[in-house]
């Protein structure tokens, strides 16, 4: 008899232990969720907020969604003007090696020097520098495609500048879509 009321004693202190742990942890990961949900809503900057950042900046060549697509290919409005990307390797202009200035599709802004392009092996137009002032940079949505370039004179999205180009001049890789450019050949 002894050995059974013991036995349901010590059955009972382990299950009284159990319980508690149970409780223990319950309450770690009480905190550990409520911690990471304030950390989500304090660091959550949506699309909605970086669009309206975008919008509100105002440049000197404005014009209606009307008005750029009566002006633009179809291609170069979705690249200038949504953020789209050309598929690599389509773009004439990425084995273009001719001297004279790429400029802004959307406003003939000069943006980059032929002596600044050369062959990533991207597939997209790839300079090394711009021309300083005509580009403007912002973070973009997404860390892996690099920082987002867009003309500073109308805003069209360019494409992206990335820290892997040729080391012995700036380092840069300023990847381009082609339907953002022109080429004004150095003649011309």
């Amino acid at each position: 008899m002894f050995y059974n009321s013991r036995f349901f004693y010590v059955m009972f202190l382990s299950y009284f232990r159990l319980i508690e742990k149970i409780k223990l942890y319950a309450i770690k990961m009480k905190k550990l969720i409520i911690l990471t949900l304030v950390f989500l809503i304090f660091s959550c900057n949506g699309n909605a907020q970086k669009n309206n950042q975008k919008e509100s900046k105002v440049y000197s060549v404005t014009k209606t969604e009307s008005e750029w697509k009566a002006k633009l290919s179809p291609l170069a409005f979705n690249v200038l003007r949504n953020g789209g990307t050309e598929h690599a390797f389509t773009s004439d202009l990425n084995k273009n090696y001719g001297n004279g200035t790429y400029v802004c599709a959307g406003c003939n802004t000069p943006l980059f020097k032929s002596e600044n392009k050369y062959d990533s092996g991207s597939g997209w137009p790839s300079f090394d520098k711009e021309i300083k002032g005509n580009v403007v940079f912002s973070s973009g949505s997404n860390y892996i495609y690099g920082i987002e370039e867009h003309c500073a004179i109308c805003g069209g999205h360019l494409g992206h500048v990335f820290n892997d180009g040729p080391k012995n001049t700036t380092g840069l890789r300023h990847c381009i879509n082609g339907a953002a450019l022109k080429f004004i050949p150095e003649n011309e």
